[in-house]
């Protein structure tokens, strides 16, 4: 970057755009690709706005999926409900940790034996009780009688979990469940209700949920690194020539290969690789490396 002025220096850093120069808004996408994709002896002689603003927002979502960075993150104290409530715009969770004293995060892993299904209220006699037309529900016994106990004594009864394939096999079974083997808590996510419950050693804890969104749940997260911006102008061309009627299928296969292309040199460019950092990782894995 070349020399500026004390007034411009003094802009340039105070400013509170920090980072922000690596992305576009998903408008200016838009934008460039009506006046570089449609129009008159262009790719797409005639589309609206409206459409190419439908197949923006959709390629942003795919490519947020598993191409962009999206991994956005919550941290919270874990009260005695043992309970998180899931973001708005969560779509799929990265990871769940806590942290200690040192700031370092250690893994919680989830939990497949157990949920907290639908506990429908009923009288002695079984009958279901109802609030006018709803039923009337709590917290299931499954829930209240996990959050009781401590994951070692949950370990401690894996065996009595386990399917009846495994029924012939006493005295034959050797080892841990590693699942099950370690004293960092568990989580489950009931998606119905939008909680995450946690094991009862996690109360009291910092947790922090990484998680992925589809980049829209804001208009300030409608953005896109640079190094995606070819791949959205790709997607956005394939979805409009693949659904418009009496496309010569040629004509789709072209623009198909070159979404795939576009796609895969954005991960290439977002998976950030660098030599120096590879080389020591590489260098604790008994391994010589010339460099």
């Amino acid at each position: 970057m070349g020399l500026l002025d004390g007034t411009t220096q003094k802009a340039y850093y105070e400013g509170s755009n920090f980072g922000n120069y690596q992305f576009t808004s998903l408008d200016n996408i838009i934008t460039n690709f009506m006046v570089a994709y449609v129009g008159e002896g262009k790719i797409i002689e005639k589309a609206r706005r409206t459409d190419v603003a439908f197949h923006a927002q959709r390629s942003l979502q795919e490519l947020s999926f598993d191409t962009l960075k999206s991994t956005k993150s919550q941290e919270i104290e874990v009260p005695s409900s043992l309970k998180m409530i899931l973001p708005h715009d969560y779509v799929n969770y990265v990871k769940f940790s806590w942290k200690d004293s040192a700031g370092m995060e250690h893994n919680i892993l989830p939990q497949s034996k157990s949920s907290n299904p639908t506990a429908i209220t009923q009288n002695d006699d079984g009958v279901y009780q109802f609030t006018g037309d709803n039923l009337t529900t709590t917290d299931s016994d499954t829930w209240e009688s996990y959050k009781s106990r401590t994951p070692s004594e949950n370990s401690k009864d894996d065996y009595n979990y386990d399917s009846d394939n495994f029924d012939l096999n006493i005295g034959r079974r050797y080892g841990l469940d590693p699942n099950s083997s370690q004293v960092n808590g568990f989580f489950y996510i009931d998606e119905n209700k939008g909680n995450v419950h946690f094991s009862s050693n996690i109360s009291g804890k910092t947790v922090t949920l990484k998680y992925i969104s589809d980049s829209l749940g804001t208009d300030s997260e409608m953005q896109v690194h640079k190094f995606a911006e070819e791949a959205m102008y790709k997607c956005i061309a394939y979805a409009m020539v693949s659904t418009k009627a009496n496309t010569q299928e040629y004509i789709v296969n072209r623009f198909r290969k070159e979404k795939f292309a576009s796609v895969r040199t954005a991960k290439l460019r977002l998976s950030n690789l660098k030599l120096e950092e590879l080389t020591q990782i590489l260098r604790g894995k008994s391994k010589q490396i010339k460099h």
